[in-house]
């Protein structure tokens, strides 16, 4: 083991978890005053819950695989990992994994570096149904949804699974976090809903500095994500961190200077959401492209998420906080133009990886990966949904939804302009 790699993936640890209070103040900016700690707390419930289920059984459906690589699981252990690592039984300290995930850290870092990640792909969900659907039908939700969503994707993709054994590329997560995410974003909304006066009202944001504060936690945070995702503290590392940093700026220029030239103003709100596009396009990619390869996948996808943004708002699709225009569509651009910028010059080695090496059948792949991971996201998601629906409701009663989420269901708000103590007590147990 080394000192030097454990020490930087302590940190990029440390940074990704950073990320979802990063996305509490970016999605809790976006919404209504009424609503702000309901969607804030939507992403820290998720701190709550997955930093205990991971340790329980996530890590293992995720991860515990009867081989060592580079050979890939058999028969179920292509698509969902087995039960020997439950309750951390077998994670070490002072040892690697076993199975060759990251030879140079203690297989415990390792694992708690995956629970960040699996804290924060349910929380991008949130943003499609905030403001209307029920805090206990949520917080069912998220549990189901990481443990047989989240674990066995992340297994297919970097658990020596099934999608990895196709060839398909994702270094730091498109397709594990953000398409699934986007995908799930969609299937919310089509069985909970829109909100109640999504077509008669305005949903503009209610503190835009909050979302700027919020994207800039996640674009720190981000660095974790993509450069951590080397798993040590070298070259590769410097790519992905390199490609982080070029492709997030060219996606916020870009979204500035379209909104710019077709809307007339440069907006907060818009560079914000380039910045997302930009960090989310580069996801898939950043280990395995050059700085001129980012800045084009950052440019590509701020576009693609704008015209995305501009489509669902005119379909008015409530998608609330576009998670489908920016993370779906991001992922889904990020992970098909990997298959084209993917190089060896970047990534190292001798093997030609995407179209700007000579081999165009990495694009196909890719394709095949986006497509699974559509279809099976889609499929569980509507799934647990629908079994949440047999025991609880999944929406708030429509007075709650009127009246704001915050103060009936948590007890409290958020600035305190209504109640002088900020402290409500409900005489309902049951709204949430």
């Amino acid at each position: 083991m080394n000192s030097g790699d454990t020490a930087f993936m302590l940190v990029a640890a440390a940074l990704v978890l950073l990320m979802t209070p990063g996305l509490a103040f970016f999605y809790g900016g976006l919404v209504r005053t009424r609503n702000v700690l309901n969607t804030m707390m939507m992403s820290l419930l998720l701190m709550a819950v997955v930093g205990v289920t991971w340790v329980l059984w996530g890590y293992s459906l995720a991860f515990d695989v009867a081989i060592k690589a580079p050979e890939f699981g058999q028969g179920i252990e292509k698509f969902i990992g087995g039960l020997d690592w439950v309750f951390l039984n077998g994670v070490k300290f002072d040892a690697p994994d076993p199975v060759g995930y990251a030879g140079t850290i203690p297989h415990a870092v390792f694992m708690v570096y995956q629970m960040m990640f699996a804290i924060i792909t349910p929380a991008l969900i949130s943003g499609a149904i905030v403001e209307r659907m029920s805090f206990k039908a949520y917080f069912w939700f998220i549990l189901l949804w990481s443990s047989f969503v989240y674990s066995p994707l992340a297994h297919m993709v970097w658990g020596r699974g099934f999608l990895q054994e196709l060839g398909a590329l994702d270094f730091a997560g498109g397709t594990v976090v953000h398409i699934s995410s986007g995908v799930a974003a969609v299937v919310a909304v089509l069985v909970v809903g829109s909100r109640k006066d999504f077509a008669t009202r305005p949903h503009t944001p209610h503190n835009v500095p909050y979302v700027l504060l919020g994207i800039g936690l996640l674009w720190f945070g981000w660095f974790g994500f993509n450069a951590g995702s080397a798993l040590a503290a070298g070259p590769l590392a410097a790519v992905a961190f390199v490609a982080t940093t070029v492709s997030t700026s060219s996606g916020g220029l870009t979204w500035l200077l379209v909104e710019w030239v077709l809307r007339g103003k440069p907006t907060a709100v818009g560079i914000a959401s380039g910045f997302l596009a930009g960090l989310v396009g580069i996801t898939p990619a950043a280990g395995f492209v050059t700085p001129i390869g980012a800045i084009l996948i950052g440019s590509i996808t701020a576009v693609c998420c704008f015209i995305a943004v501009s489509l669902r708002a005119k379909f008015k699709f409530d998608d609330s906080l576009d998670t489908f225009s920016v993370h779906g569509v991001g992922g889904t651009v990020g992970a098909m133009l990997t298959g084209v910028f993917a190089t060896k010059v970047a990534f190292g080695g001798e093997a030609s990886l995407g179209l700007v090496d000579g081999n165009p059948i990495l694009i196909w792949k890719q394709f095949e990966g986006v497509a699974f991971t559509y279809v099976f996201a889609g499929i569980a998601t509507f799934i647990i949904l629908q079994v949440l629906k047999l025991f609880m409701d999944l929406r708030v009663a429509t007075s709650i939804e009127e009246q704001g989420i915050d103060l009936p269901v948590h007890g409290e708000e958020g600035y305190g302009s209504e109640f002088g103590s900020g402290v409500f007590i409900s005489q309902s147990s049951t709204d949430g």
